[in-house]
């Protein structure tokens, strides 16, 4: 189905399905321990042999031996695989470094080999004995001190943007910001770590693996093994997280192939927590300069935003420019990304990559330009809303009510009892409260889908989306019911198999509107065969309530197909509507925090997010999802930080224990509210993304109430005690 003209009114529209609070479809299989996830597949393979990963000691230099011979001998030992004995192997698509590393080291933990034994214990002492000699190199660690050397980066989307004259609108504007913020390295920490069970039957390789994007996976892995993409099945029904850090397969999933391929059994294949942090990916550091100019009355004439980060050679910077260039009205803007050459562990997408450091940064900016101003924070944003896509005045926003998310949240949290830094005491308790928007690009993403309905009326979906963790199964299935008029206890949803229909994939917060999208597609299509299986019109036909009805006659939908199940296939394929009007969602995030005055420790106390993101498909997950990005987004404000050590190139904070994320007692309360909102430009759902709105502008947020509890500006994340302590008022 092609999607190249706006959605008119369509069965998604009734909302009896659609749209309604529904609990996940999934829930009992998960908080039962009957959900199989990757490493825990039983009924898939039996008689597994277990694979511990051996990670580089250096961040860069070369492996000059690897002695196996004391490993070999060990006890219930299979197999070791390393670079000289896995055969032919070919960097994916996706990866920037090696999964396997050897001779050259391009990052510490990289893979060097994987030690294959009856038990996991085994293969982790075994892993022990294995003796790996390197020559160390010269490596770079630091961003700071690469910002001179870096460059723009290439690749679409990393352009530097320019209109009007920025420099000559700066230097003459009334009012000006000019300030440098940077955000750390920060690790997805997800549950569940990277993980894979391998199997070989024959020349035919089926992976079931802890994997956000199947079909990509697909093709990764059949490109680094030099096999054809056919002889590959990656199967992932269920995914404990993934934010980013599973949108490509990692050394799980290749040295478990390998490992399996060696032993001739079925492998299994975990990272450490370690591993997990130094040997896949992470978001990468930013260093940023804003520049804000504006007139007396807070209106916008200079926009500079410049990034700095760092990846490996061959790496991608992080995007933290990303929403400057259409947040706010501006005749006179500029953008620039720079990217330096670092030997650390890959950068790569974490939740909102882009917009998540950027408005962290831009958001107290604007807070900042607003003291100046002596204007209401909130005053100042909507004085800059615009209707229209800066960069191109001509082309307008499909949806946009960022003006309205600010109005029913200052209302909603009590804005208008704010008041100057310093001022608000609740005993020993400096409090204050802090706003940011919310901004996150929509993104569509073609997706397929398959379609089943059997002569007893049950409707089988299969596609290869996933769920991880942010409930795929429910909307799918809401969908699928909606357009076929049935009950959703009559849907069954399959996922996450690459021998399904390929799917957007988990990701971007793509995933829910597009794949929905292609099961609509699918659907679409199935209704038109079912009603030409019962002699009526397909262009008139209603599906409700079990039934088919049009021209006056009302069948069973399961009548249809009682000569044999009825099986359709479709994708939506997106047009150039995205090119033709800005698709965006919008939202605000309001946080009170507290700063005990006696001993500087910072609290947040309640949290809110307005979002407006088109149709909501299911308002209880989708607000899991919000507050979900929200606690995040709160982690990276406050405590979030990967600490590099710059002599030896890797983080040393690389297990739960010393990376600190939020638990419940640092997120009290938390509230979501949607608009009402369709975008019949998006997609036949009128849908949108929302799963990375709740982290987007949340940081600054947080930042921006600390400072009006304190008085004290942080601009350098995560804002913890040491960086305010001494500035706090002295206590007699």
């Amino acid at each position: 189905m092609k999607f190249d003209t706006p959605a008119g009114p369509n069965p998604i529209d009734r909302m009896t399905v659609v749209g309604k609070a529904t609990n996940r479809i999934d829930g009992p299989a998960k908080t039962t321990g009957t959900a199989p996830y990757a490493y825990e597949r039983h009924d898939a393979v039996t008689n597994p042999a277990y694979g511990h990963v051996i990670g580089a000691a250096i961040a860069k230099g070369r492996i000059t031996a690897i002695d196996t011979r004391a490993a070999e001998a060990a006890p219930g030992v299979l197999a070791i695989v390393t670079a000289e004995n896995a055969g032919k192997l070919t960097k994916g698509s996706f990866n920037t470094a090696k999964l396997l590393a050897g001779p050259d080291v391009e990052h510490y933990h990289q893979a060097v080999a994987v030690v294959v034994a009856e038990t996991f214990e085994q293969a982790r002492a075994a892993a022990g004995l294995v003796r790996v000699d390197y020559a160390r190199g010269q490596g770079r660690f630091d961003l700071a001190e690469a910002m001179d050397g870096a460059k723009m980066p290439s690749g679409d989307g990393n352009a530097d943007t320019r209109l009007g004259d920025f420099a000559a609108a700066f230097e003459r504007a009334p009012v000006k910001l000019d300030q440098r913020y940077s955000t750390p390295d920060q690790a997805h920490a997800m549950m569940e770590p990277h993980a894979s069970t391998a199997a070989w039957n024959g020349d035919e390789l089926t992976l079931w693996t802890a994997n956000q994007m199947i079909d990509w996976g697909k093709g990764d892995v059949a490109k680094t093994l030099g096999i054809p993409k056919d002889k590959v099945r990656l199967i992932a029904p269920y995914v404990g997280g993934g934010f980013g850090g599973k949108l490509f397969v990692r050394a799980d999933a290749l040295l478990a192939a390998l490992g399996a391929r060696a032993a001739k059994r079925p492998v299994k294949v975990a990272l450490t927590r370690p591993m997990s942090i130094n040997n896949t990916t992470h978001r990468p550091a930013t260093i940023q300069r804003i520049r804000l100019g504006a007139d007396r009355d807070g209106t916008l004439t200079a926009i500079g935003h410049e990034s700095w980060s760092g990846d490996l050679p061959g790496g991608g910077p992080e995007v933290a420019t990303a929403q400057t260039p259409l947040l706010y009205a501006g005749a006179n803007r500029m953008t620039a990304l720079r990217l330096a050459v670092l030997d650390l562990p890959e950068g790569n997408a974490m939740r909102a990559p882009g917009e998540a450091p950027g408005l962290m940064a831009l958001e107290i900016a604007m807070d900042e330009l607003a003291e100046q101003l002596e204007m209401d924070p909130i005053e100042l944003r909507i004085r800059n809303d615009t209707q229209v896509d800066p960069m191109k005045p001509e082309r307008p926003f499909s949806q946009r009510q960022l003006v309205e998310c600010l109005r029913v949240g200052a209302d909603r949290f009590g804005w208008s009892k704010r008041q100057a830094p310093r001022a608000t005491r609740d005993g020993d308790w400096y409090v204050g409260m802090g706003v940011a928007s919310a901004f996150r690009n929509n993104i569509v993403m073609d997706s397929g889908a398959r379609v089943r309905l059997s002569p007893q009326g049950v409707v089988t979906v299969e596609t290869d989306m996933t769920d991880i963790g942010t409930g795929t199964y429910t909307i799918v299935a809401q969908t699928a019911a909606e357009m076929l008029g049935v009950p959703l206890e009559q849907v069954v949803v399959r996922l996450g198999d690459s021998s399904f229909p390929a799917s957007a994939g988990s990701g971007g917060q793509w995933g829910a509107n597009s794949s929905t999208a292609g099961v609509y597609a699918a659907c679409v299509k199935l209704r038109e065969t079912v009603a030409q299986r019962l002699g009526l019109d397909p262009a008139t036909a209603d599906f409700v309530g079990g039934n088919v009805v049009a021209g006056g006659r009302s069948v069973p939908l399961a009548q249809a197909a009682q000569g044999g199940e009825i099986a359709v296939e479709d994708k939506i394929e997106f047009g150039d509507l995205a090119q033709k009007a800005q698709q965006s969602t919008f939202g605000a995030h309001f946080v009170e925090a507290a700063v005990n005055r006696f001993t500087g420790e910072a609290r947040i106390r309640r949290m809110l997010a307005v979002c407006a993101a088109g149709r909501i498909l299911n308002p209880k997950s989708a607000r899991s999802q919000v507050i979900g990005g929200m606690v995040m987004g709160a982690g990276a404000a406050m405590m979030e930080h990967l600490v590099v050590d710059k002599r030896f190139g890797f983080f040393v904070n690389h297990d739960l224990a010393g990376y600190e994320v939020p638990v419940h007692a640092d997120i009290p309360h938390q509230e979501v509210i949607f608009l009402p909102e369709t975008d019949p430009m998006s997609s036949p759902m009128k849908a949108k993304g929302v799963g990375e709105l709740g982290i987007c502008g949340i940081g600054a947020a947080v930042a921006n109430a600390i400072y009006n509890a304190t008085g004290v500006r942080v601009r350098d994340y995560p804002i913890t005690l040491d960086t305010y302590l001494d500035q706090l008022p002295a206590i007699a």
